[in-house]
């Protein structure tokens, strides 16, 4: 058996390729799996078993019930873990904030110990830096504040 090429005209340049052949820059978009469960995965799981059930035996509706609970809850714990982490990000901040004037010892990233005045504060990143001397500490390697 041979496998005869395709021929085309791509903008006026003829090109070949054998009929089943694959390109390398394919546009097809690829699939990341979830690592997490949320309420979309929760909501087609409980589709799909609706879709497949038997008809002559039906769901229970005590479990139905129950599956629609859970997924009510797993929504408010969700808003509750977001709304927990916003809330110490705000206290982080003013908290970094406050340190401004104040005399500070921290931890140094090679494990000493230093002290200083904050200046100045950046919230550029998941935890605010604070400026001491002339070096962007961490707030969490802040050990004590004096003054």
């Amino acid at each position: 058996m041979t496998i005869s090429p395709v021929s085309s005209t791509v903008g006026g340049t003829a090109a070949s390729s054998p009929v089943g052949a694959t390109s390398l820059t394919s546009a097809a978009p690829t699939r990341t799996p979830k690592q997490t469960m949320d309420s979309s995965v929760f909501m087609d799981l409980l589709v799909t078993q609706l879709k497949n059930q038997d008809p002559s035996s039906p769901m229970d509706t005590n479990a139905m019930i129950n599956q629609t609970t859970q997924l009510a809850m797993m929504e408010k714990l969700t808003q509750l873990a977001s709304d927990s982490t916003a809330g110490l990000s705000v206290q982080q901040r003013s908290a970094a904030a406050a340190l401004i004037g104040k005399a500070v010892t921290y931890l140094a990233a090679d494990g000493s110990a230093g002290s200083g005045t904050a200046s100045s504060v950046s919230y550029s990143g998941t935890t605010p830096t604070v400026t001491v001397g002339g070096a962007s500490i961490s707030l969490d390697s802040i050990t004590g504040i004096t003054g």
